[in-house]
């Protein structure tokens, strides 16, 4: 049987110290493989199905964060999915979101002039829901410091006032065990924990689809696909379906390799593996008397006043992300205790 180790050092063999998944994660060597035989296949007027591909990123996606792959939409960006749950809420509804949140998250509430968002502390979000609060909107994990969101709170708190919850996975999916059902919806990119290409992310919905309108709504949001290419869709999909978009197939001939992988690996020893990175370096900056953000239980490390390092480490092959004036290091499955130890020792000098 293949261990954690064995199966990553078959997958990956980064040239640097690559300490940002936050950012953008690595792809394994099968995905790579897979999109260059896709692209091949269409340089030879033999295209592959990659739509076949992007039903089994759908289904693996879904295995992730325990729900039907019915309820899960498939497009390119976050940002597109947050566009249409704003959409879909009427005018002078309320959005509490937080405070310094990812501006994907959030940022299609704001642009709709006739919605009323309020932006809070982290911390407080649960308890800032209030009678007439129509949605919660917030990162599992926060992108800028790791900080992670008291998510059972926020849907209890969400619950007992009648508002839905809407959850960016992000910075979550493929590291922390998460289950969608729990939640209204719930949307993630897939190029960072999930090891995918950009150009893949979801949108969970609930069973009765959320009364989200689907708005950008083209061909492959039919019942029957190639019977709905010439004017309007006379039948959309009765699931999720209906809100994908036009996808990036190639980007989805590798998805479903990268998700596959994580599958085999099981997100519980994804997460301690990454956990037991980050208290490493946590335990170390303590030694130097550094002091990162707060965020226990977080494979992202934030460390304030830090972040104007980020070239020198680099130069040295450590790549890391300056956010916010913070040197933020996000570790992942390619990541190595060598790794940890080597960042202490050039933060230290």
């Amino acid at each position: 049987m293949e261990t954690l180790e064995t199966l990553v050092r078959a997958e990956f063999a980064p040239k640097t110290v690559y300490l940002n998944t936050a950012s953008t994660g690595l792809l394994p060597v099968r995905a790579v493989d897979a999109m260059r035989s896709a692209v091949q296949s269409v340089a030879d007027g033999q295209p592959s199905d990659m739509f076949a591909d992007m039903e089994a990123a759908r289904a693996s996606f879904a295995r992730l964060i325990g729900v039907p792959a019915h309820r899960v939409a498939a497009g390119a960006s976050v940002a597109v999915y947050t566009g249409l749950i704003a959409a879909s809420l009427p005018e002078g509804a309320e959005v509490v979101t937080a405070e310094g949140d990812f501006s994907s998250t959030v940022n299609p509430f704001h642009v709709r002039e006739d919605l009323k968002v309020r932006t809070v502390p982290l911390e407080s979000l649960a308890e800032s829901v209030r009678p007439g609060t129509a949605l919660v909107a917030v990162s599992a994990t926060q992108s800028a410091d790791g900080r992670i969101a008291d998510l059972p709170a926020i849907r209890e708190a969400a619950r007992a006032h009648g508002a839905r919850t809407y959850i960016d996975a992000s910075q979550a999916a493929g590291w922390l065990p998460f289950e969608a059902d729990a939640y209204d919806y719930t949307t993630s990119v897939g190029y960072k924990w999930l090891v995918s290409p950009r150009g893949v992310a979801f949108l969970v919905v609930p069973e009765d689809l959320g009364g989200l309108t689907p708005l950008f709504a083209g061909w492959v949001a039919g019942e029957r696909p190639w019977d709905a290419c010439y004017g309007p869709v006379e039948e959309l999909a009765h699931s999720a379906r209906r809100y994908d978009e036009a996808p990036s197939l190639f980007s989805y001939a590798g998805a479903r390799h990268s998700l596959a992988l994580v599958e085999e690996i099981g997100i519980e020893a994804v997460r301690a593996h990454d956990l037991a990175l980050a208290d490493r370096f946590r335990a170390g900056l303590a030694s130097l008397g550094v002091a990162p953000v707060p965020a226990p239980g977080s494979a992202i490390v934030s460390v304030p006043g830090l972040g104007h390092r980020q070239r020198e480490l680099s130069r040295a092959g450590l790549e890391v992300s300056d956010r916010a004036g913070n040197l933020r290091a996000a570790f992942h499955l390619y990541n190595t205790p060598a790794d940890v130890d080597r960042l202490l020792d050039v933060l230290s000098g």
